[in-house]
């Protein structure tokens, strides 16, 4: 549906050159959630505003639906981002026109009929649920009301590309919930194909099939959600989960754990996927070795549905027998990290 090749953006001020993206290649499937996340200035702003050429790539590919973006005319161009709908951080919602108006807006610019425009207007407000606010301005909505009211309008030319950019940060957490579950059901009514920036692994976790990690202009890592939680290959990806597995907390204390006892012990970090999360494996691994554990921390989570978790323990006992219940880790499916 969408593929990158090669694609730069470098700002040019009257000291220096900016390098904003640096040859990124990406590639995103018809249908599918799929998650950028990086830090603030690692360039996933940018990125996704190159898709519409909101920003005119310096150089490089972008293929949306068989079209080759940045060669476009201006004509072709405000043609093809009528089937590209944006959702913005801020809403950028019209306070002068009412709920329904707003969303009426794209649909006035595209020429729509009146009659056809006001019934799909009317479908769409149905649709995000907030049908009951269609003559209320826009200061006397929450924010997430707002929000639902710019993915209706960002829905009123019946795209097939939805651009989410930092959709859900000036939300509380609650509301992000209900904002999140709002875009995975129209992405599965509407077969509709949804790339969303993010700087919170939590977004990228509840929603989306594939991620890609940005750092630095670049992308660092690609892959489908549960294998980069899982088993993150590069040190940005392993911060991002750490920030909500509280790893890096755990090991702020580790040296202390450890000296307090004589036996030999070593502290693990062991990963849950799927059927194995229900599984008595620490229970039997205990019973079989004749060891301690020591719990430190855990959590059990879903990932696209898919039951994933941590659990931090320090194992005590003589060193053979920590050492063959680790390997009974591994023999049983699960991910080991020694820390």
């Amino acid at each position: 549906m969408i593929q990158i090749k090669n694609l730069t953006k470098i700002y040019y001020t009257p000291h220096q050159e900016i390098k904003a993206l640096d040859n990124v290649d990406l590639s995103v499937n018809r249908g599918e959630i799929f998650g950028i996340i990086g830090l603030s200035g690692a360039g996933k702003s940018t990125l996704i505003r190159c898709i519409n050429m909101l920003e005119k790539p310096t150089h490089g590919t972008i293929i949306v639906d068989g079209q080759d973006i940045p060669s476009l005319s201006k004509k072709d161009l405000h043609q093809a981002r009528q089937k590209i709908g944006m959702i913005f951080q801020q809403f950028n919602l019209l306070s002068s026109r009412t709920v329904f108006d707003n969303v009426m807006f794209p649909l006035e610019i595209a020429h729509v009929p009146v009659k056809e425009a006001r019934q799909r207007v009317s479908e769409l407000l149905d649709l995000v649920g907030i049908a009951d606010k269609a003559r209320v301005y826009p200061d006397q909505l929450s924010g997430g009301q707002k929000q639902r009211v710019g993915i209706a309008r960002a829905l009123a030319n019946n795209p097939k590309i939805l651009l989410s950019d930092e959709a859900t940060s000036a939300l509380d957490p609650q509301t992000t919930r209900s904002i999140l579950k709002l875009l995975k059901d129209i992405n599965t009514q509407l077969n509709l194909t949804i790339l969303l920036i993010t700087h919170d692994m939590n977004v990228i976790k509840q929603i989306c099939d594939r991620v890609a990690v940005i750092d630095d202009s670049r992308i660092a890592e690609v892959g489908d959600v549960l294998s980069i939680f899982s088993n993150p290959g590069t040190d940005i990806s392993r911060s991002f989960i750490n920030a909500i597995s509280q790893k890096d907390e755990i090991e702020g204390y580790t040296d202390k754990i450890l000296k307090k006892h004589d036996s030999y012990s070593c502290m693990i970090r062991v990963s849950f996927i799927g059927s194995s999360a229900g599984d008595p494996i620490i229970s039997s691994m205990i019973k079989k070795y004749g060891i301690d554990a020591n719990i430190l921390y855990g959590n059990i989570d879903q990932v696209k549905e898919t039951p994933f978790g941590h659990l931090t323990l320090q194992l005590i006992g003589k060193q053979e027998a920590v050492e063959e219940s680790i390997r009974y880790l591994y023999a049983n499916g699960l991910e080991i990290e020694v820390i």
